[in-house]
């Protein structure tokens, strides 16, 4: 089979028995250290997509992926607008609420709480809170009722229980005054939904008692509306602005969000360049094990370029010497950090089991299994920087190889 001249000497010379113990040693070492980055930097990454995604996930199960609000006066023609809004693509459900901020007091306790009035038989529509809180405690939620649902942190904050009460304090306007009203509740339940945001800080009351408290006089304050891509919020709210406009505030979870999703943004790209430091480590021992093939084959290089071989060409020799290390290394890589990606679930259950050691342990975080989210895009992107790295590292051997003078390296044959 016809091969260029450049790819059967420098294979040639990748394959050489005669070359020295370090240099080989060292390609070997170059060819582990791609594969290891490659390796770790799709498995981090990996498991960063993953716990972006059980982010998103829980952030969303308890509440909806957009809003249509008028605070200060609520909306008159929610039903109508409900209806409209729900015959609209991608639209999977549409459900009344009001938001109140409020002090929560419980004897010498006092927290800071945001209290979310529902309506039990819409809210099913648009979230899942049906799924973390006992049906007994929803049931009890009522117009007038005054019952009130905790978070888990929140209700351990305050001292209370299922049963005892608790003082909500809200600041209202009246006429330009500062209006505040106190009123008592009693706490039907606890949830807990798996984020700190909502366990610490999240109460549910009735729509009727919050529209009551917040001073609408039972109007919602908006409505929330769950699609069925999440990813589609940012679009849908552009669409609904611009067809409805009006005295509404429209906003959606990616900016409700956003400083979550931006830190999680800020450390996969620290960890990326972190990282690849450990290719670019590697890609020096490319450097180092392929000027010592040049040092080694100077005679061979002079004899070839006595025979008519361009400088370029000799050039070529070594790049693909040290293309072909990179290669191999990253194609070594991708597959094992595949692997180890796709089964991390199993692996670090067995490395805690081994090591006798909790990596997460469930009285400190929420999530307790480490998950695992390949996306096509790291696959594709991190052999491509390695691969880059590998041929930039062969740039400086393959021009040396080429400047090297025939008369001077055979002098002394």
């Amino acid at each position: 089979m016809f091969q260029p001249l450049e790819c059967f000497v420098g294979l040639r010379y990748l394959r050489s028995r005669r070359r020295r113990g370090i240099v080989s040693f060292m390609s070997m070492a170059s060819l582990l250290g791609i594969a290891l980055g490659v390796a770790a930097l799709i498995v981090i990454l990996s498991v960063m997509n993953g716990f972006e995604t059980e982010l998103r996930t829980r952030l969303l199960s308890m509440s909806g992926h957009a809003t249509i609000a008028a605070p200060l006066a609520g909306v008159d023609d929610w039903p109508d607008l409900q209806r409209r809004l729900e015959a609209e693509d991608g639209v999977v459900g549409v459900a009344p609420y009001v938001l109140l901020e409020t002090m929560i007091a419980a004897g010498p306790n006092l927290r800071p709480g945001l209290v979310r009035g529902v309506d039990p038989d819409e809210e099913a529509a648009v979230s899942e809170f049906a799924n973390v809180i006992d049906p007994v405690a929803l049931g009890q939620l009522e117009d007038g009722a005054r019952r009130i649902v905790l978070g888990r942190i929140l209700a351990f904050g305050l001292g209370v229980d299922i049963g005892d009460g608790v003082n909500l304090l809200v600041s209202n306007f009246d006429d330009g005054r500062l209006a505040p009203r106190l009123e008592r509740f009693l706490v039907a339940g606890t949830f807990e939904a798996g984020i700190q945001e909502h366990d610490a800080n999240l109460a549910l009351v009735h729509i009727g008692d919050a529209s009551e408290l917040a001073g609408l006089g039972q109007r919602p304050e908006g409505l929330a509306v769950r699609l069925d891509d999440p990813l589609a919020a940012a679009g849908f709210q552009q669409r609904i602005s611009a067809a409805l406009g009006g005295p509404y505030r429209y906003s959606n979870w990616t900016e409700e969000h956003r400083n979550y999703f931006r830190a999680i943004r800020i450390e996969k790209t620290m960890m990326t360049v972190i990282m690849m430091f450990i290719v670019a480590v590697a890609a020096f021992n490319i450097v180092a094990s392929l000027m010592m093939v040049v040092t080694e084959k100077e005679r061979d290089i002079a004899i070839l370029r006595t025979c008519g071989l361009e400088p370029e060409r000799v050039a070529r020799i070594f790049f693909v010497q040290g293309s072909v290390i990179g290669l191999v290394g990253i194609v070594l890589g991708t597959l094992l950090g595949i692997g180890l990606a796709l089964n991390v679930e199993t692996i670090v259950p067995w490395l805690e089991t081994t090591l006798n050691f909790r990596i997460m342990p469930g009285d400190v975080y929420y999530v307790t299994e480490i998950p695992a989210e390949i996306q096509t895009l790291d696959v594709v992107l991190i052999p491509a920087l390695a691969l880059l790295v590998a041929v930039l590292a062969t740039v400086y051997p393959s021009r040396r190889a080429a400047a090297v003078a025939p008369a001077q390296a055979l002098r002394y044959e």
